[in-house]
């Protein structure tokens, strides 16, 4: 009698590529709602910041939180992909943002904004997990480049879209409505996923959530960016605030370790990072994520603050990043469905990187606008070349019971790099602008004696701390804030420089494995028939003759290099 019985079920159909077609669709759509409520309010922060009174730390943890809580996030949602339906878990991410979206309209002050952010990134980070285990789910590694196309175009419409959107918006009707936009996608996206989404069966499995985990891993992320925040404008950055705050970061990020090595179905399995891929794809996914929100979020600033744009023009001019984004996705994974090579271009993407980074470092309030959209297009280019085929290589070496957990794991990391990077972008924007403007007093002061009547008010307006609405300043003085701002957002973007580096290195040590040609399904049925091979009399023999039994463990469809 051989041990067949649980797993004599046939190898799961291929899917046709009209049926792949179809499952993508309602997974397009609801990425592209996300994009689209992200990106349609990127140009329109400075307006929203300074209509609701805040200041530049209000406008970084505007940002911040939603990216904080999506990176929370996505390894809880990457755990529950691998224990439950993933098909309704991609409905909720869905019902989450678009509902939490849409109360952000409503706000009336700068906290109650980021609260509704905060809760944003939750259904944010969904979407980011379960639309790679998806794909994965009904794509092979190797065929998955031909279908970026797709994802490309999705991102190109949203990602040059969304701010274009947000700024007619912002200009025409006020920047609420820029919340309100994505509501009709989300309605539309749901009911396409229940009419066209359909996952091939999995085993069943206990349902078991690392809660204590979970906790853990808030307090650390949360305290650690809370003092980047505040450290040398709230508290001096050797201070009793600082050792509380960095040791509560240490304290919990140690005691996170413990628990993940102890608890059944832990949050991030450790034991993904014995393979190398998992862990150089990590450490090279948090410099993409500081660049890619990084620059998303301050070279808006920068076009408004630093020259005089309006948002709609933001939009405008933020184009050639995001033209060098969607290029370089597409060609690329048309190129490695194709030649089945991967790693050179990660290389490439990587370089592009280091070289966007160091260039926006050294841009002014007057640099040519053809050199900026230069430097804007190389940056782009880089996070194209990275972003997801980062994901692809992981889930090219990782076991189909672990797909879920490694994928979110380099999503996580990199939503996590973002959040780091916009916030100590921030806070070193702050204190360079907080620098320049007391070394420039006399300057505003003489350019406030020019405006006669009006020097009262902008005297008022500039000392309340509030986040200046600079395209509408006097001309002395929009030109000396242009200049403040210019350069303190290019010194923010030298943070970015050495991290990008870190990258690089970590790509190029990045294990070279070919790309299978079959789905997470596929191999799931493989590991299984291998397993149904053994049976019990040659397990029994095995057993009496060297007191183990050795069988295979979900490494079937896994290259050699990484068994």
């Amino acid at each position: 009698m051989t041990a067949t019985a649980a797993t004599d079920t046939a190898a799961p159909p291929k899917m046709s590529q009209r049926r792949v077609l179809e499952a993508l669709s309602g997974l397009l759509l609801g990425m592209f709602v996300s994009m689209l409520a992200s990106t349609v309010v990127s140009t329109s922060l400075p307006v929203i910041i300074h209509d609701l009174e805040g200041d530049q730390s209000a406008f970084t943890w505007v940002v911040t939180a939603t990216l904080l809580t999506t990176a929370i996030s996505t390894p809880i949602w990457g755990k529950l992909a691998d224990l439950t339906n993933r098909k309704v878990l991609f409905q909720l991410a869905i019902a989450i943002f678009v509902v939490a979206t849409a109360a952000a309209g409503f706000s009336q002050d700068p906290q109650m904004l980021i609260a509704f952010r905060a809760v944003q990134g939750l259904g944010a980070g969904g979407l980011a997990a379960l639309s790679q285990v998806i794909m994965a789910d009904i794509i092979s590694p190797r065929e998955r480049g031909r279908y970026m196309g797709l994802f490309g175009a999705v991102m190109a419409v949203a990602t040059v879209g969304g701010p274009l959107l947000g700024g007619v918006i912002t200009d025409a009707l006020g920047w609420r409505w820029n919340f309100f936009v994505a509501l009709p996608f989300a309605v539309a996206a749901l009911i396409i996923v229940q009419r066209t989404l359909h996952l091939p069966d999995r085993e069943p499995r206990k349902v078991s959530i690392d809660y204590l985990g979970i906790v853990l891993l808030s307090v650390a992320v949360s305290l650690l960016l809370i003092w980047v925040t505040l450290a040398g404008s709230s508290f001096d950055w050797w201070s009793v605030p600082t050792m509380l705050m960095v040791g509560g970061a240490l304290l919990a990020a140690v005691l996170f370790v413990i628990v993940e090595l102890r608890v059944r179905e832990p949050l991030i399995p450790l034991t993904l990072f014995r393979n190398r891929t998992f862990t150089l794809a990590v450490i090279a996914s948090i410099a993409t994520g500081i660049a890619m929100f990084g620059a998303s979020v301050y070279l808006s600033q920068y076009m408004q603050s630093a020259r005089g744009a309006t948002p709609t023009e933001a939009g405008l001019m933020t184009i050639p990043m995001i033209g060098g984004l969607l290029v370089s996705s597409i060609v690329v994974g048309q190129l490695i469905s194709r030649f089945g090579r991967w790693k050179p271009y990660l290389v490439v993407g990587s370089v592009l990187l280091v070289a966007g980074a160091t260039l926006l470092s050294t841009i002014h309030y007057d640099t040519n606008f053809f050199l900026v959209s230069v430097y804007m297009f190389l940056l782009g280019a880089g996070v194209g070349m990275t972003m997801q085929n980062l994901v692809l290589v992981v889930q090219n070496t990782s076991r189909p019971s672990e797909i879920g957990a490694a994928s979110s794991g380099v999503t996580f990391f990199r939503s996590l790099g973002g959040t780091i990077g916009v916030s100590v972008m921030g806070a070193a924007l702050a204190s360079r602008v907080t620098e320049l403007v007391a070394e420039r007093k006399d300057d505003i002061g003489g350019a406030l004696a020019t405006l006669g009547d009006q020097a009262q008010q902008w005297a008022a307006q500039l000392q309340s701390g509030t986040l200046p609405q600079v395209s509408a300043m006097p001309e002395t003085l929009r030109v000396i804030f242009e200049d403040i701002y210019a350069t303190g957002i290019s010194h923010a973007f030298l943070i970015a420089v050495p991290v990008a580096v870190i990258s690089l290195i970590a790509i190029v040590f990045l294990p070279n494995t070919p790309l299978t040609r079959m789905t997470t399904a596929e191999r799931r049925h493989a590991s299984e028939a291998d397993l149904a091979t053994v049976t019990v009399p040659e397990a029994m023999e095995t057993l009496t003759a060297t007191g183990t039994v050795t069988v295979p463990s979900g490494d079937a469809g896994r290259p050699a290099s990484e068994k």
